[in-house]
């Protein structure tokens, strides 16, 4: 195996390993927004993984050029919008539907990819994107209404794929630290600016929430951001987001597990479907050519 392939295999372990964190905060997310606005619960978290992340990177934050300060400053304020909008549709949709419509962003992906980058996807990606979505659809949704609370959703899912794409066509493996703690200010900044309305947010009111979130804002939060902006250093963007639309599978796996849902047919199809879409474009072998990283390939401007 080439060093180029070792990178590449490590990066998507580790976009793996960050997709079933953050299927292990379903559960948690459900039990802290009983008790507090969803608003409040996003700006606490990102608050405090953002102070986290600057007082760990500071110092890689100041050998940051101009150009990517504003670009992580771009990409957080595209992440923190997405948060906002796929949290305020959830309130006017079944968790089931919201989880089915935002991981659309494996479909907007290649889209977006193709139309800002100009990149040629494969017919093998669009295979995989195809499988994926049909596989999430089984995962997630008992019926589908479209009202406000799905637009709101899609157009979530939509900004989520640009951030993918604009991360991997701007992410440096060196500068993955800095990049990273930028992007969690500007996303901590956007939800506290969303809880203004109500004089800023409230607290979480008890231990386990506290515990719930400081969880949720760490390992979630900050070390979820750090592992995506290095992976995604060494990963095409259309391929990093068939890896993380596992998300919803880990969610099911750690439901079974925990007692909360009962294993069932489609959790198993569903899960086989978006699991055998990751192995199409990450675990096959590859014929002809190999690919260049996108940040080897990639230095010119959008």
């Amino acid at each position: 195996m080439s060093a180029v392939s070792r990178v590449s295999l490590l990066a998507t372990v580790g976009l793996l390993v960050m997709t079933a964190v953050w299927g292990s905060t379903f559960v948690l997310i459900k039990g802290v927004v009983d008790h507090m606005p969803v608003a409040d619960f996003l700006a606490v978290r990102f608050a405090i993984a953002a102070i986290a992340m600057f007082v760990l990177f500071h110092r890689h934050v100041a050998r940051l050029g101009r150009q990517q300060l504003w670009r992580g400053v771009l990409l957080g304020v595209i992440y923190g919008c997405g948060q906002l909008l796929q949290t305020w549709g959830l309130t006017l949709i079944s968790p089931s539907v919201s989880g089915f419509v935002t991981g659309m962003y494996v479909v907007f992906t290649p889209i977006l990819a193709t139309v800002l980058l100009r990149q040629r996807t494969p017919s093998v990606v669009w295979l995989a994107v195809g499988l994926a979505t049909l596989g999430l659809a089984l995962l997630s949704l008992n019926g589908l209404s479209v009202d406000k609370g799905v637009w709101l959703t899609l157009l979530s899912a939509l900004l989520y794929g640009l951030h993918i794409v604009a991360l991997g066509h701007w992410s440096r493996a060196d500068e993955a630290f800095g990049l990273s703690a930028v992007q969690m200010v500007a996303i901590a900044l956007v939800c506290l600016l969303a809880t203004a309305g109500h004089g800023g947010p409230t607290l979480p009111p008890d231990a386990d929430a506290w515990l719930a979130t400081l969880y949720m804002a760490l390992l979630a939060g900050a070390g979820a951001m750090l592992m995506q902006t290095w992976a995604q250093a060494h990963l095409p963007a259309t391929r990093a987001a068939i890896v993380m639309t596992t998300e919803p599978v880990f969610a099911a796996g750690f439901a079974v597990a925990l007692g909360v849902d009962a294993l069932t047919w489609r959790m198993l199809a569903g899960g086989g479907l978006v699991l055998a879409a990751m192995y199409l474009v990450e675990l096959m072998p590859r014929r002809g050519s190999k690919e260049t990283p996108p940040a080897e390939a990639i230095h010119h401007e959008v």
